[in-house]
């Protein structure tokens, strides 16, 4: 919760784990310009006086801390995310990189500090995989600074906000002339952000151009995959079709299939599997699986017990691992059950249906026709 004086600033309360334990945000005098906060010689108990003059007429009675700092909100941004300058990118690739506080610092407002930390190396792991597997050229390593520093200076940007409308004694804030408090205001318009879900990149060689975009309005090309219930047609078990993938470096295909059913889908996975122009073929070493870097799945409008899954093309069932054994979980249809209708809820084209192409990092690189196997 924040609790808000109406002179003396405001206290962001968080609970931890245990029962017990939680975190108090409180903010104290603000800085000359000529000033750090290291001159002020700040001790626990100037941190715990100013809580209680904020509670006031309340107070709260410490008898322990576990762990306490002070600091300065700075809102710092640096110029890129690694060590090529951008009159040398068409000369060398990146070394050294850096993410989360070491190269963009804010409030702790939003509680984005962790999370936009992790997002960076997320999106830098997975590209560092593909090179030093010798799957990608390390030309690839420029796009993590170009999509992160971008993500980075919208974080700056809402997190000033936050900062803005947050320290304004109540009933001051441009915010507040509503019917609830302007703090309020702000973190309803910004859940999308502060969970995560904001993030769009822009077209590039990792994000396709959104031409087929009406195929599936709700999965919007360059934002995270938004998951949808399903039911897997081989034990016809409700679950979210985003929860079967994994964080193991690999892309996904899901095809959806159209009106018409199974035809489009084999035609589909005939190709993938077989055609040397596929990406399949082509990124699946010899001594792989078959599903080892692309995962392709399919999503049928029938109910499962309209689907035979001894019928499904070889690509979606196969035969993974030392001793060979058939992987029958890459099969799903519309859940029937009451949980929601994937295709209505994510805009998918009941008629054409379409196949979505998902990055290591769950971010959809594009959304194409079923017979779209040149782009």
């Amino acid at each position: 919760c924040l609790i808000q004086s109406a002179g003396e600033g405001n206290v962001l309360i968080l609970p931890r784990e245990g029962g017990y334990l939680f975190r108090m945000y409180v903010e104290l005098d603000k800085l000359n310009p000529d000033e750090r906060v290291a001159q002020r010689d700040f001790t626990v108990e100037h941190t715990i006086d100013a809580a209680n003059r904020i509670m006031h007429p309340y107070t709260v009675d410490v008898r322990e801390v576990v762990w306490w700092s002070i600091y300065e909100i700075g809102h710092r941004l640096t110029d890129r995310f690694d060590d090529v300058p951008a009159d040398e990118k068409a000369t060398r690739t990146p070394r050294v990189f850096t993410a989360g506080d070491a190269c963009h610092t804010h409030s702790p407002k939003a509680g984005q500090g962790m999370n936009v930390s992790m997002q960076d190396t997320f999106n830098l792991g997975w590209k560092l995989a593909h090179v030093l597997q010798g799957r990608a050229d390390a030309d690839l390593l420029h796009s993590y600074s170009a999509e992160r520093w971008i993500e980075a200076k919208r974080l700056i940007d809402t997190d000033h906000e936050w900062a803005r409308i947050m320290s304004a004694p109540p009933g001051e804030s441009e915010l507040d002339q509503h019917d609830e408090p302007g703090f309020i205001r702000q973190f309803k318009e910004n859940l999308e952000f502060t969970g995560g879900l904001a993030v769009k990149y822009d077209p590039s060689a990792l994000i396709g151009p959104p031409t087929h975009q009406a195929l599936a309005t709700g999965l919007e090309i360059g934002r995270r995959f938004h998951s949808a219930p399903v039911v897997r047609v081989a034990d016809a078990m409700q679950m979210q079709l985003g929860h079967v993938a994994e964080a193991d470096g690999r892309w996904r295909i899901y095809a959806f299939a159209g009106r018409g059913g199974t035809p489009a889908i084999h035609r589909l996975a005939d190709w993938l599997e077989h055609d040397p122009a596929s990406p399949v073929v082509r990124h699946t070493g010899v001594d792989e699986d078959l599903d080892a870097l692309i995962d392709v799945r399919a999503v049928f409008q029938q109910t499962f017990d309209q689907l035979v899954d001894e019928d499904m093309p070889s690509l979606l069932r196969p035969r993974k691992g030392r001793l060979g054994l058939i992987d029958h979980e890459k099969v799903f249809c519309r859940d029937h059950k009451g949980a929601g209708d994937i295709y209505a809820m994510r805009g998918i084209d009941t008629d054409q249906g379409c196949m979505v192409v998902v990055r290591p990092d769950q971010y959809i690189a594009h959304v194409l026709p079923l017979d779209a196997h040149h782009e």
